[in-house]
C-alpha cells in the first residue's frame, strides 16, 4: 500500500502498541480474539487510536464527518431534538463528540428556536478529542463530560459514527464450519488464526446472518455483540424516562449486509484520508471500522424494551428535518455564502455521497417525531 509515512513519534507510539498486543497475545495463549485486537488499536489507554493524542478529523485528521462538511447538519439535527424535548425534558447526551462542533450547532439551532437546554452531556473516550472540545466549548456552560452512560435519563440521545468504532467479532465460513478470526503472531507480525465459535458467539451468528448456513465458503463477515450491548444498555438508561437516542452511521439492513457478493465483510480502516482493508497496519496510527448492521441493533434495542420509532437514509431524514429550508434561510443571491453551503448539503443527501449509504435509527419511549420524520419512516426495510 502507498500511504504517508509517519512521523518518528507516531511509529514509536505504534510499535510500543504493537508490544503491548503481542504480549497480551503471549500470554492469552498465543491468540487473540479479533474484536479484542480491535479494542486495543482503538482504546488502549494512552496508545489507542481514540485514546491517544493524534489527530482524527479535519484535513490534518484521517476522516471527515457530518458535522465537519456544515453546521446545517447540526441545525436540522436541532429540529428534530426541539420536538423531543418538547415531549421529555431539556437534556441532550451525545457520545463520540468529535471536536465539538456537532454539539455547538445543536445548541446554537436549539438557542434561535429558543429551546433553552439544561444539560449538554459529552461521553466521548479520546482524551485528545475531549480536550478539543473541552477548547472549543468553553464558553457553554451546559456541556459537561462524562466517563460513562448516567443510569437513568430523559431527553435526547445523539450518536454520530459512533456504532461503526465498536469491537466487532470476524467470523469465517469455512469448508469445516463456521470458526472465528482470531489474532496470533507469524514471523514476527499479526496474522489471522481460526477457532471453533463458542456456544455465545454461535448464538450471535445464527440470530443476526439470515440464512448464516447457506453462505459460501471462505465468505467472511463481521457480528456486533458489542454495539448491541451498546443499544441494550440505551435501553436501560432511558427505563423509566422518557425521550429518543438518535443514531447516525453508515451501514445497512440484514437482508442487505449479508450479501454472497460481500465476501470480504465490511472491515475498513481508515489513514490520513486513505481507506484500505488491512487492520494490522500500524495499529493506534490508523481508525477500524465495520459498517452498522441496523437490524441488528433496532432488535437489540427493541426486545431490550426500548422501541424503534423510525429507521431510513440519512438524506430522508435530513429533509425531513427540513435541511432544505435552512439551506435556503441564506440568500441564494449571495453566491460567495450560498454555494458553498448547497455543495455541503448535496454532500449530506445525494445518494451518490453520504445520503443512501448513511442511516438513520431513533429509538425510544413515549414520544412522537416530528410528522415529516414519520413519514419518512422505513423500518419495515429492517
Amino acid at each position: 500500500m502507498s500511504l504517508p509515512a509517519p512521523d518518528h513519534d507516531a511509529l514509536a507510539a505504534s510499535h510500543s502498541l504493537q508490544q503491548l498486543i503481542a504480549d497480551e497475545i503471549e500470554g492469552r495463549g498465543g491468540a487473540i480474539p479479533f474484536s479484542r485486537f480491535m479494542e486495543l488499536a482503538l482504546y488502549a489507554p494512552r496508545l489507542g487510536y481514540y485514546s491517544g493524542g493524534a489527530s482524527k478529523l479535519g484535513a490534518e485528521g484521517d476522516f471527515t464527518t457530518a458535522p465537519e462538511i456544515s453546521p446545517l447538519f447540526g441545525a436540522a439535527l436541532a429540529r428534530v431534538a426541539a420536538a423531543i424535548i418538547a415531549q421529555s425534558a431539556p437534556d441532550i447526551i451525545e457520545f463520540g463528540a468529535g471536536t465539538g462542533k456537532l454539539a455547538r450547532d445543536v445548541l446554537a439551532a436549539l438557542a434561535a428556536q429558543g429551546v433553552a437546554v439544561g444539560s449538554y452531556t459529552i461521553i466521548e473516550l479520546s482524551g485528545e478529542l475531549r480536550a478539543r472540545q473541552q477548547e472549543a466549548l468553553k464558553d457553554l456552560p451546559q456541556v459537561r463530560w462524562l466517563d460513562a452512560m448516567p443510569e437513568r435519563f430523559s431527553g435526547v440521545v445523539l450518536a454520530n459514527e459512533v456504532l461503526d468504532a465498536m469491537p466487532v467479532e470476524l467470523v469465517l465460513n469455512t469448508a469445516a464450519g463456521w470458526r472465528r478470526q482470531m489474532v496470533t503472531i507469524e514471523n514476527g507480525a499479526f496474522a489471522f488464526v481460526q477457532q471453533p465459535l463458542d456456544a455465545e458467539l454461535e448464538a450471535q451468528l445464527a440470530r443476526q446472518v439470515p440464512e448464516h448456513d447457506a453462505r459460501p465458503e471462505g465468505y467472511l463477515t463481521e457480528l456486533h455483540p458489542v454495539s448491541a450491548g451498546f443499544m441494550r444498555s440505551l435501553a436501560a438508561m432511558f427505563e423509566g424516562g422518557k425521550g429518543a437516542a438518535i443514531l447516525l452511521d453508515y451501514g445497512f439492513p440484514a437482508h442487505e449486509y449479508y450479501l454472497d457478493q460481500r465476501m470480504g465483510g465490511t472491515l475498513m480502516c481508515h489513514y490520513r484520508h486513505h481507506s484500505h482493508p488491512d487492520p494490522f497496519y500500524l495499529p493506534g496510527l490508523q481508525d477500524i471500522t465495520a459498517h452498522v448492521d441496523f437490524t441488528a441493533m433496532a432488535l437489540a434495542s427493541q426486545e431490550a424494551g426500548l422501541p424503534v420509532l423510525a429507521y431510513m437514509n440519512q438524506a430522508s431524514f435530513l429533509l425531513g428535518a427540513g435541511i432544505g429550508e435552512l439551506l435556503m434561510e441564506h440568500d441564494p443571491e449571495d453566491a460567495l455564502r450560498f454555494l458553498p453551503q448547497a455543495k455541503a448539503v448535496q454532500k449530506l443527501v445525494s445518494p451518490a455521497e453520504m445520503g443512501e449509504l448513511f442511516k438513520v435509527l431513533v429509538v425510544g419511549r413515549d414520544v412522537d417525531l416530528p410528522d415529516a420524520i414519520a413519514a419518512a419512516d422505513r423500518s419495515h426495510r429492517l
